[in-house]
């Protein structure tokens, strides 16, 4: 029993001090989330020109955590899309070594004041 024990702790001591940061999670990822956003974008706004800028960035906090649960994190992004005369603005989930991001739909579509 007490190796089993002794082998959680280690476990969790690796976890802890051998991952990335946050915020480092969220930076290596947000390349991906900005060209999930921007090919949406493109295709929602009919603008294969449209450009992405990132409006904000965070790691998702779960609630669910246990000591024998642990949900994947997850960083979210607000992405800002424009082109054509044409915005919107999509937020894009992302799960940390997950293989990909989700661009959760749009928030607005409005014509770009000029």
């Amino acid at each position: 029993m007490n190796r089993s024990v002794s082998l959680a702790v280690v476990a969790i001591g690796a976890t802890l001090f051998g991952c990335q940061s946050q915020q480092q999670a969220v930076d290596q990822m947000q390349p991906d989330a900005q060209m999930v956003a921007q090919r949406r974008g493109a295709f929602e706004l009919n603008c294969p020109s449209a450009t992405a800028t990132v409006l904000n960035k965070e790691m998702m906090q779960t609630a669910m955590a246990g000591p024998f649960y642990n949900p994947p994190q997850r960083a979210e992004y607000t992405v800002g899309v424009s082109g054509c005369g044409k915005q919107t603005t999509y937020l894009v989930v992302c799960a940390v070594g997950g293989t990909g991001c989700i661009a959760a739909g749009a928030r607005n579509n409005a014509p770009t004041q000029q």
